[in-house]
């Protein structure tokens, strides 16, 4: 069984920054792509942010690059989600998802895309309760 914890949410001004911080009970997280969705009231799930199993690519949607940034500690089974700039428009549930690993992403699969980790990440469809982020103007 795939557990998933979020933490880290909260009220903030616009302009501020949160770190969120998500944990995985997995068997061989380091092998695994991991990244973040958010939903906001009455709209879809959105795929924002990914990352390697070894961190070293990292990919975001156009409503965070540049203000998002994801990382990784596989020693702790930890992913984050540094979020700086925040805007009233980032306010929604955060969650974190898990991935494919490593060789599913190569030797003839599709490579690591956001858009290829959010398909993969909706099919695995394992999930925390999440945390809710809220910027005020």
């Amino acid at each position: 069984q795939v557990l998933v914890v979020e933490s880290g949410g909260g009220l903030v001004q616009a302009g501020g920054s949160l770190r969120l911080t998500c944990t995985v009970s997995i068997s061989s997280f380091g092998d695994y792509a991991m990244g973040w969705f958010r939903q906001a009231p009455g709209k879809e799930r959105e795929g924002i942010a990914c990352i390697s199993w070894s961190g070293r690519q990292t990919f975001y949607s156009d409503s965070v690059e540049s203000r998002f940034t994801i990382s990784r500690d596989n020693a702790k089974n930890t992913v984050y989600l540094q979020m700086n700039a925040l805007l009233p428009g980032d306010s929604a549930m955060y969650y974190c998802a898990v991935g494919n690993p490593s060789a599913y992403y190569s030797g003839g699969y599709p490579p690591l895309t956001l858009d290829e980790f959010v398909y993969d990440a909706l099919k695995n469809n394992y999930w925390g309760q999440g945390t809710q982020v809220t910027v005020s103007s």
